[in-house]
């Protein structure tokens, strides 16, 4: 594994998403969930580490009531591509039976880590469950799954920064860019 001075020396940044589209989209995707959740509260769950960044923008966006809740997943570990196993490392501590649920990730690729979560959510019995992901890959899918909404669609590249990382670094980064 490279260390970041490593990283920084041997790459060359092309910035797919800057902080304003960022911010713009998240005010939007804000906008479309209250809608769809108007009159109703909803619970997010987002999960860690890589939709922290999102998660907290976005539910800032929301105008209907949100209760927010936490789960943790590991399906990648270090490297770039999911290993298709995915274990629940920590689990809510919310209720949600009969509620309304918002699953917020920052990237939907294969759709294992999502698939997994929807079937361990599920025998909690919830009203609904839907998914909200920063950027989709649809091109990778491996699952017959997809988000209720998409702040970006992107092509199979690998990318970082806005909360997703490259081994430990990289998440603190408010755009969102890939190495070549």
């Amino acid at each position: 594994m490279k260390g970041e001075k490593e990283l920084e020396e041997n790459k060359r940044e092309k910035i797919l998403f800057n902080r304003d589209e960022i911010a713009r989209r998240v005010r939007e995707l804000g906008r479309e969930i209250s809608l769809s959740y108007k009159d109703r509260e909803i619970v997010v769950i987002s999960l860690l580490r890589g939709s922290f960044v999102f998660a907290a923008d976005l539910v800032r966006e929301l105008s209907v009531p949100v209760e927010i809740d936490f789960m943790t997943t590991s399906s990648y570990g270090d490297s770039e591509t999911s290993s298709g196993i995915v274990d629940i490392v920590n689990d809510i501590r919310t209720s949600i039976k009969g509620k309304d649920v918002l699953i917020v990730d920052d990237i939907m690729d294969s759709g294992y880590t999502l698939e997994k979560v929807i079937e361990h959510l599920e025998m909690k019995e919830p009203n609904s469950i839907e998914i909200c992901v920063m950027l989709d890959k649809p091109s990778r899918r491996k699952v017959d799954l997809s988000p209720n909404f998409v702040g970006f669609s992107i092509p199979d590249v690998f990318i970082v920064g806005y909360g997703l990382n490259y081994g430990s670094y990289y998440r603190n980064i408010p755009y969102i860019f890939t190495f070549e």
